[in-house]
């Protein structure tokens, strides 16, 4: 008992450091956003500390509510397709050889050597009516004259499923790897069939995987507002663009503070409904 004690305070002092960082860069910037939400917008930048929750009330406007609208509508097309493209990747990936493994690995990390916002960048001259796309398309006779894809919704979807896609193919990949096969070969020697032992065993057993792929998707793409900037040309209007809008144009930082504890919540709420998913026991409860 004495040796446990004496160990106490040394562990202690391990873990400080962390709990005063936690403080002062996490906690307490998301306690002062929270209270700030609830203060009053004076003249110009000034903020007056006078409680109230016209902030809060402004965000039931129609133009609030649709940003938030288009946000969740682009969340959920860039998350499925993603899922769609990502969860094959992953899981071929993770039956290549050891060598193909690595490469494909390296293949996947090179981009992120390089900052997003010279890669988001580099998707306008491909997009664009002059770029390389429609170059492509021209000469091989499939269109005649130049598609509009820049400056777009599409536009914008095509750089959140890049942006995100790896995030995706990582976490099927590590949860197929993990994964018994020896339970697959069980199902096909009792008598299922591909398909019907992948629905009812790899696709149970790798579900966490995709989940965890969707979490790392679904709640970045609410917030990746300067792809909506680079690529849809200002049409696009995510609520990241009118928090951005509210600090830097409007002033209003009791307002922009609003609109991010309620962009918090949503996200809250979808981590709180993959942890409930995922922690139901074996997942028996989800199909």
């Amino acid at each position: 008992m004495e040796k446990k004690r004496k160990k106490k305070p040394g562990l202690f002092l391990t873990v400080l450091p962390l709990y005063v960082f936690t403080i002062c860069f996490v906690v307490g910037p998301l306690l002062y956003m929270i209270a700030l939400s609830f203060a009053t917008n004076g003249n110009g930048s000034d903020t007056i500390w006078r409680f109230t929750l016209d902030n809060y009330k402004k965000i039931g406007e129609p133009v609030y509510l649709e940003s938030f609208v288009q946000s969740f509508q682009l969340a959920i097309t860039s998350t499925v397709l993603i899922m769609l493209m990502g969860y094959p990747f992953g899981y071929f990936m993770a039956k290549l050889s050891e060598k193909g493994k690595k490469r494909m690995m390296l293949l996947i990390m090179i981009p992120f050597w390089t900052s997003s916002l010279i890669r988001m960048y580099g998707w306008i001259i491909i997009l664009q009516a002059k770029g390389v796309l429609n170059g492509i398309l021209m000469k091989l006779g499939l269109i005649q004259e130049p598609l509009k894809i820049l400056y777009s919704y599409p536009a914008v979807v095509v750089g959140m499923v890049y942006a995100l896609l790896p995030f995706m193919i990582l976490s099927v990949y590590s949860s197929v790897e993990k994964m018994d096969w020896s339970l697959v070969e069980a199902a096909r020697d009792l008598g299922a069939g591909r398909a019907r032992a992948f629905f009812d065993v790899t696709l149970k057993l790798t579900l966490p995987g995709l989940l965890t792929g969707v979490i790392l998707t679904f709640i970045p793409s609410m917030g990746l507002f300067f792809i909506a900037d680079i690529l849809g040309g200002n049409k696009i209007v995510l609520v990241g663009n009118v928090i951005q809008d509210q600090v830097t144009r409007g002033s209003n930082w009791p307002f922009a503070a609003a609109l991010a504890v309620v962009l918090m919540i949503l996200t809250s709420l979808m981590i709180w409904l993959y942890r409930k998913i995922t922690h139901v026991k074996d997942l028996e409860g989800f199909f």
